[in-house]
């Protein structure tokens, strides 16, 4: 799988701001990607070291418009770590809800 493919997008929230302090990058991922893949994806697209990965899956939740109901589509995230001497300027010097 290429790096390209793993790493779909970065996550926006309050929560991953504030994971930032903390050295952690939150990362919308490719569904079958393992942590292995994540991690060399990560070091490979931003040149940074990685200490830890975690993963998890984020469940669909239903949802309705008017007769029609259905349900979101699932997906998976991962939250990376890097060493304390990296980071990556993607996320640097942006404001909340710009």
């Amino acid at each position: 799988m290429n790096a390209r493919t793993v790493i779909i997008r970065p996550i926006v929230s309050e929560k991953s701001y504030a994971l930032l302090s903390a050295n952690k990058y939150t990362f919308r991922v490719h569904d079958r990607a393992h942590k292995t893949q994540i991690r060399q994806a990560v070091e490979e697209i931003f040149g940074v070291r990685v200490l830890e990965v975690r993963t998890m899956s984020v469940k669909s939740k239903p949802k309705r418009r008017g007769y029609t109901s259905g349900k979101s589509r699932s997906w998976k995230k991962a939250v990376v770590e890097l060493h304390p001497d990296d980071h990556i300027e993607l996320f640097e010097g942006q404001e909340i809800g710009e």
